[in-house]
């Protein structure tokens, strides 16, 4: 069999979705939130994980390198120490904050590591692959970008589940490390809880809360080089 044989059986069809199909990728897109205070007591079974894990694992990497591994959290000590964490580092960046700000940003909840039934790291293993990876070459921080695609995939699928996920993102890395016994060539990317919620924000929360708002799409889309607008004006 000729090798372009080969490659067009590897091939499938790639038309649209249909309509129902494309609405409801769109929809979890759109109503995707980053829940801290909403998640209920009820356990999230393992068939559910099971699938948000394969979603995030069928994630684009590049040279297929798939640098992720996933290290799933339930024991409550672990949480403790995990807030502990988070404490300590949100401590020091409140005061990174101007004055006006800070009332606001203490009003904040920005996490929900003990109340999620579930908390998952996700990791970059930066060795996966071998010393040379396909993509890598020029941009080696690209395995981190491929870990992040994962992170994307389970939000949208745990979306689709009914499932809120929250990014907690106010650590230092080592303590992670430490905590997890993470190896010196493994990076913690997402420290994420998970569970089921009821309800979820209209809009995201810190947009409620006033924190900031969505920017306008038309004002950070340019054409061709830095600035230039769709009239070929630059910006301001």
């Amino acid at each position: 069999m000729s090798d372009a044989i080969c490659a067009t059986s590897a091939l499938q069809p790639a038309g649209p979705f249909a309509p129902a199909e494309r609405e409801a990728v769109y929809r979890a897109i759109q109503s995707r939130r980053d829940v801290r205070g909403q998640f209920t007591s009820r356990p999230i079974d393992e068939g559910t994980l099971r699938r948000l894990l394969t979603a995030a694992h069928h994630a684009p990497s590049v040279g297929l390198s798939q640098p992720w591994n996933f290290v799933v959290i339930r024991p409550d000590e672990v949480k403790a120490k995990a807030q502990a964490a988070f404490a300590r580092a949100n401590a020091e960046a409140c005061v990174m904050f101007p004055d006006a700000q800070r009332p606001l940003y203490s009003a904040l909840k920005l996490e929900g590591i003990c109340q999620a039934p579930v908390n998952l790291c996700i990791t970059c293993d930066h060795t996966r692959g071998g010393p040379v990876v396909l993509g890598r070459t020029h941009q080696p921080e690209m395995d981190l970008f491929s870990t992040v695609c994962a992170v994307q995939n389970l939000w949208l699928a745990a979306r689709a589940e009914g499932i809120g996920v929250g990014w907690v993102s106010i650590f230092h890395r080592e303590d992670l490390s430490e905590i997890l016994s993470l190896p010196a060539h493994v990076s913690p990317v997402a420290w994420l809880c998970l569970g089921h919620v009821d309800e979820l924000y209209d809009e995201p929360e810190l947009q409620v809360k006033g924190w900031a708002q969505r920017l306008p799409l038309d004002d950070l889309i340019y054409h061709e080089t830095w600035g230039r607008n769709e009239t070929g004006q630059h910006a301001g």
